[in-house]
């Protein structure tokens, strides 16, 4: 069992996490661990207006950080005879107008093409927006609480053009992995909670993580999450913790804790849950972005370590989740802010994650390739 330690032992990561507060961040919770300890803290506030402290292993809506928790059942699929990587989806997913060329490995590496039903931005500068739930302001907020099925995100993707043909560049789109959560329901006659239960959260333990579905609520304890716009030139704040996080599916809907988290991530990279040439292809990064299946691999410097990490924000929570590749030492991360339509956090969430890494794993920083989605998610 690993030692606990706290703030005094490793004042270099609290003085971090303080001075996420002080950048705009209201509560940070951080766990650092490896083989033989671990250290956790936090900083800021629970709750604004309030003096208490997030708990140092509070719930968090994880946004993105659910596509490596999906990549992860799919691929145990393939590991059970049930998929092929390289098996084309529309065979399995008839019916919705699927190119036949996107195969299970193209969902999961974001190369499908597939436009993203959050919004697209292209190359020339351009924004085609997504469904309505992403809309920024007043709209979003008295919508929080719809319900989209994940077949109705599908379809808005479908009806509009693919950014190129499959298998031919990377473009980070969640409608890939609402695809694969459609995959795992219709090859396996299960519910995605029930396979993400049956094949990670119980052989793992995972009691505090949760598939909420279009549940609004979160488990306490928790930090609360906000989001700010615009009316009538008057600022206003809502607190948007409760929300029904059905509009982003699996691109991004589950909840857990930094605990939590260092137990999956370490788990799978450590190889207990994948056979190691199915982690092998997991952990090969596609050329342009970094991207494996489900997760970014990144070095921390020319000569430093490799790291397989997944961030991810959910309007007003993110969560931070890097691991070496054979698992002995984590860091993951409970993030609280105040979220807006500008996207105002996402240069402090990479100078954060960039500061953090170089202290936990040395040898430089590591590129936060997903930050800017991670800080501020497509909404």
């Amino acid at each position: 069992m690993s030692r606990t330690l706290s703030g005094q032992d490793r004042p270099a990561l609290q003085k971090i996490i303080e001075e996420m507060t002080e950048s705009g961040f209201t509560g940070v919770s951080l766990r650092v661990q490896d083989d033989t300890e671990h250290w956790e803290g936090s900083a800021g506030v629970r709750e604004l207006g309030e003096s208490a402290k997030p708990e140092v292993n509070g719930h968090v809506r994880i946004g993105s950080n659910t596509k490596t928790f999906t990549a992860a059942v799919v691929l145990q699929l393939v590991a059970e005879g049930t998929l092929g990587l390289d098996t084309p989806v529309a065979g399995h997913l008839t019916g919705l107008g699927l190119d036949p060329e996107i195969s299970v490995r193209m969902l999961l590496q974001h190369t499908s093409g597939v436009f993203n039903f959050t919004g697209e931005y292209y190359d020339d500068g351009t924004f085609v927006p997504g469904i309505a739930a992403t809309t920024a302001g007043q709209e979003w907020v008295d919508n929080r609480f719809r319900t989209y099925p994940p077949q109705e995100l599908v379809r808005l993707a479908l009806s509009k053009p693919a950014r190129f043909r499959p298998g031919t560049d990377w473009s980070y789109s969640n409608t890939n992995y609402v695809l694969a959560r459609l995959l795992i329901e219709e090859v396996t006659g299960r519910s995605f909670a029930e396979e993400m239960q049956r094949l990670v959260l119980g052989p793992l333990g995972l009691a505090d993580t949760v598939v909420p579905e279009s549940d609004p609520e979160i488990p306490e304890p928790h930090a609360h999450a906000y989001y700010r716009y615009e009316e009538s030139g008057v600022s206003k704040t809502v607190d948007v913790t409760r929300q029904n996080p059905s509009w982003i599916s699996t691109g991004g809907d589950m909840i857990s804790t930094p605990r939590d988290l260092h137990t999956f991530i370490s788990a799978l990279t450590g190889g207990k849950l994948l056979p190691a040439p199915l982690l092998a292809e997991m952990c090969t990064p596609h050329p342009k972005a970094g991207y494996g299946l489900g997760v970014f691999v990144q070095k921390t410097g020319e000569d430093g370590v490799t790291l397989i990490t997944h961030n991810g924000g959910m309007a007003g929570h993110a969560a931070l989740m890097y691991s070496t590749q054979d698992g002995s030492k984590t860091l993951t991360a409970a993030l609280s802010y105040v979220d807006d339509a500008t996207m105002s956090m996402a240069a402090a969430f990479q100078t954060a994650t960039q500061k953090l890494v170089a202290e936990v794993f040395g040898s430089g920083q590591a590129e936060a390739a997903d930050a800017a989605e991670a800080a501020a998610p497509a909404r």
